[in-house]
């Protein structure tokens, strides 16, 4: 946020599951999209750049096609959005049929502190390449004090496996065609086609994601991974700022 200066007015959104939000099943990526529409709608916001990452570009494509009059542009920042040939197993997540079989599932959830899981994080890959102001928040704000006084992840690890299991049927496709504002796709190195590892540093969007879009443009960082806005935040800002002058 503080790389865009004072003259925009940010909104962050917790989607369910997520921060401070309910943990309120279901964790399909429709259902999370319906959210952000209705979001949307109900604080008639109106003339926004949307910035996405990851499942959030999804969930921002899905507002942005019921509710256009509400965006200026998009940012989709990474997102996961595969070629539609490749649904409803995008990627080596579809392996994992149950939440509980899911690695993601297993995650630590338990911390004294978010400085502990800070200092836990900080010389481990993909973490080590991030902004240390940026892997400080996401300790800061991805934990949630408990009642023995000690931290809890805020996305708890099957609520994060559900998410990853529920992904598997979000073709946007069709949506992409609908619309018309100008949309930026912001992708990272892209993953091994043939490599079975579970890498979430690599990029899961499609190289011609930009083409399904009417006004849609393409800015490859092939030097950057799947973590682009804490990696290089500067780099999302401008593409804000570029898009809010249009």
């Amino acid at each position: 946020m503080a790389k865009l200066g004072s003259r925009f007015r940010v909104i962050a959104i917790e989607l369910r599951g997520h921060g401070r939000s309910q943990k309120l099943p279901p964790y399909d990526w429709w259902t999370f999209g319906r959210d952000l529409t209705q979001f949307v709608k109900v604080l008639g916001i109106s003339n926004a750049i949307g910035v996405g990452h990851s499942m959030g570009g999804h969930c921002l494509t899905q507002a942005c096609a019921a509710h256009p009059e509400c965006f200026k542009g998009l940012v989709l920042v990474d997102p996961v959005m595969a070629n539609p040939r490749d649904y409803p197993s995008i990627d080596s997540v579809a392996q994992w049929e149950s939440v509980d079989s899911h690695p993601v599932s297993r995650r630590r959830n338990d911390w004294d502190s978010p400085e502990e899981m800070f200092e836990n994080f900080r010389n481990r890959h993909p973490f080590s390449i991030w902004k240390e102001e940026c892997l400080m928040d996401y300790c800061r704000w991805g934990l949630l004090e408990n009642q023995k006084g000690t931290y809890s992840l805020a996305c708890p690890p099957r609520v994060e496996a559900s998410i990853y299991v529920g992904s598997r049927s979000s073709d946007l496709s069709e949506i992409c065609a609908k619309i018309r504002l100008p949309v930026v796709v912001l992708r990272a190195q892209p993953r091994d086609p043939n490599s079975t590892m579970l890498d979430f540093s690599k990029s899961p969007t499609w190289p011609e994601l930009h083409k399904q879009f009417i006004n849609g443009e393409d800015r490859y960082c092939p030097e950057l991974t799947h973590f682009i806005p804490m990696e290089k935040p500067i780099l999302v800002a401008q593409e804000v700022s570029r898009l809010s002058q249009l």
